[in-house]
């Protein structure tokens, strides 16, 4: 297979992991914060630490082209929501609701390091490096 199939894969799981997440969290807890939004991007952070760790010289599959196409590329870039995070921050700020807005940046941006940390610290423990 080549690459652009691998990422056209990942993407279309990614998406579909993205919208399953996302409408689950926001229809058990509601959508006056974009929780569903938050826990995407962390968890997507995550696994795209996992996978940086795989890749990376002496993990168990450095330099794999087909990890970083299919997981890096497609299935992370299909699946986090940057784009959706930075229009629902933008719409707490023009409502009205700074505090919720600044606590969405806050913690996007802590959450996600700390997972993508996370995640790169598991795979070297998994697959080497």
């Amino acid at each position: 297979m080549t690459g652009p199939f691998w990422v056209l894969l990942g993407s279309a799981l990614g998406g579909m992991g993205r919208y399953a997440l996302s409408g689950f969290i926001a229809r058990r807890i509601g959508e006056i914060f974009p929780w569903g939004t938050l826990l995407v991007n962390i968890s997507g952070a995550f696994v795209i630490g996992l996978a940086g760790a795989a890749v990376a010289p002496g993990g168990a599959l450095p330099g794999d082209p087909t990890v970083r196409q299919l997981v890096m590329t497609g299935l992370c870039g299909g699946y986090t929501t940057f784009s959706s995070f930075s229009l629902q921050t933008l719409s707490l700020a023009r409502n009205g609701d700074r505090t919720r807005a600044l606590g969405n940046i806050a913690a996007s941006v802590a959450l996600c390091f700390i997972a993508v940390w996370a995640g790169f610290a598991l795979g070297t423990i998994i697959f080497g490096g």
